[in-house]
């Protein structure tokens, strides 16, 4: 009985150390479960949260994708906005500079119109006639725009210039009979530079109005028939004055290619032949001073138009 005892306690001992080991396998096994349960919660919270977090990723993708497009959209319309900016500053420096073209040919029209303006006035006062032919005097003779018109033993001035002096003498006359409406009788001078003339009209031939040179040796008279004629038209046009204007007078009296100085009463011829130049350009010079007065009238008739108008 005691060894059966002893093999019973001897069992005992062994139940109770496996039992003890029981207890503590069932513990372990108790915590493992505890921690599986832990471990699959945990697995299940993060399969949720990869689940939500590839679901806010597909998420994340599809608003990336539009922030994309609305960034590509946004870009083409920048690069719009850009290319209108361009054409807008093209257009605009465009304009820039026709306004300053434009500005400056403004001014520059001003400017011309200004200057339009002052000559126009200046000329206003201008008298066509006194500035276009200056009758005036240079010694012993008579001078139109600076030519003198005669010729002395002392002075023997050049053919050319008493031929240009002839010249601007006959436009001179012809320019104040235009303006008067004054149609010459018998005769129409021609103003041709220093080789003028007058057509004789009842003899059908040219008298001219310049010399070649010499003074008496084998002249040809119809330089002589010239002056002669010149002087005849310098009386119609005196005539022609007359009627309108009782009060005008010549300080030379003409008469058949002769001028009178009223203040010695000698007469000096216009003609050549049978002359001397001193009495040849006396005549000149007195013929010069009764154009001046003429030239004066008419200016001065023509201004007191002007200034009715």
């Amino acid at each position: 009985m005691d060894q059966q005892l002893r093999m019973t306690e001897g069992e005992w001992s062994d139940y109770n150390e496996y039992l003890k080991k029981l207890e503590i396998e069932q513990q372990q096994h108790g915590h493992e479960d505890i921690e599986m349960e832990t471990l699959t919660k945990e697995l299940q919270d993060v399969k949720s949260e990869e689940e939500r977090m590839i679901n806010e990723l597909e998420a994340l993708k599809k608003e990336e994708i539009a922030t994309r497009n609305a960034i590509a959209q946004q870009e083409r319309e920048r690069e719009r906005l850009q290319s209108e900016e361009e054409r807008y500053w093209k257009e605009y420096s465009k304009h820039k500079r026709d306004l300053i073209l434009a500005e400056d040919e403004y001014r520059s029209l001003e400017c011309q119109l200004a200057y339009a303006a002052s000559q126009l006035e200046r000329l206003k006062k201008t008298n066509v006639f006194n500035a276009t032919f200056h009758i005036w005097h240079s010694g012993h003779f008579g001078t139109i725009n600076s030519f003198r018109l005669g010729r002395l033993p002392s002075a023997p001035v050049d053919w050319s210039e008493i031929n240009a002096a002839w010249g601007q003498t006959t436009l001179l006359l012809t320019s104040l009979a235009r303006k008067m409406n004054l149609t010459f009788k018998r005769f129409r001078l021609v103003p041709f530079g220093n080789h003028s003339y007058i057509e004789a009209l009842d003899q059908h031939r040219e008298l001219p109005l310049y010399g070649s040179g010499g003074f008496k040796f084998l002249w040809d008279t119809k330089f002589d028939a010239a002056m002669v004629a010149f002087l005849d038209c310098l009386q119609q046009f005196k005539e022609q004055v007359e009627k309108g204007d009782s009060g005008f007078c010549l300080p030379y009296r003409m008469d058949r290619g002769k001028i009178e100085d009223s203040a010695t009463g000698n007469s000096y011829s216009i003609k050549i032949q049978f002359n001397s130049e001193e009495q040849w350009t006396k005549a000149l010079k007195f013929l010069l001073t009764n154009l001046k007065w003429g030239l004066a009238w008419v200016s001065s008739q023509f201004t007191k138009d002007e200034a009715e108008h």
